[in-house]
């Protein structure tokens, strides 16, 4: 390198520096920061679910999760279903893959049980509704195919708690599928966070 070019570096400003360090590091607290916000502002909302698989060698012990709302054969029985399907598919049964929607959700009538009820969702859109009833919640899923995602399909615990919990979800899938949900927070862009996983009526905290 040449004399010049070393002087050209030393007078570079700072912030040519500085910019790029600062962008990077915040799409690194991006994401723990919009969970963050979505703890802490979301509405309570109960999603129904069974296991699928019980361990994930990369990332240690979980539970997969798969809800019913991710089932397309649930959400083609809703209101809004073919509209979506005319917009967004080259397919008459399935989405394009990566499309975004909202599922409507709708609580269940008021009283303290546990496990608590699931929601039940009453409709599907493309686009984020800006107004709901008070006992409606709108959350945000993405097309993969033959199922739905919502970024809440994982749920990992503590070594400890291994033995336990999957005890505790085998007494309970025993012809009682309905007694396994996940209760989570959604803001109000319709981004959902897990808070804890109900088995019957223990609770288990993420």
């Amino acid at each position: 390198m040449t004399q010049q070019s070393n002087e050209e570096m030393r007078s570079l400003p700072i912030w040519r520096f500085v910019v790029p360090l600062l962008f990077q590091v915040g799409l690194i607290l991006a994401l723990p920061s919009q969970s963050v916000y979505t703890h802490i502002t979301g509405k309570t909302v109960i999603l129904q679910t069974i296991p699928v698989d019980p361990y994930d060698p990369l990332r240690g012990y979980s539970q997969t999760l798969s809800y019913d709302i991710s089932r397309l054969d649930n959400l083609q029985k809703l209101p809004g279903w073919k509209e979506l399907i005319q917009q967004k598919s080259k397919n008459s049964n399935y989405l394009d893959s990566g499309t975004e929607l909202y599922v409507i959700l709708e609580s269940p009538p008021e009283g303290s049980k546990q496990p608590p009820l699931a929601w039940k969702p009453v409709r599907v859109t493309l686009s984020r509704p800006t107004s709901l009833p008070a006992n409606q919640i709108a959350l945000k899923g993405k097309s993969a195919g033959s199922l739905i995602r919502y970024g809440l399909e994982t749920y990992y615990f503590p070594e400890s708690q291994q033995q336990e919990i999957n005890q505790a979800i085998s007494q309970s899938q025993r012809g009682q599928r309905r007694l396994l949900v996940v209760e989570v927070k959604v803001d109000d862009r319709g981004n959902g966070v897990p808070v804890s996983l109900w088995v019957s009526d223990r609770n288990y905290r993420f």
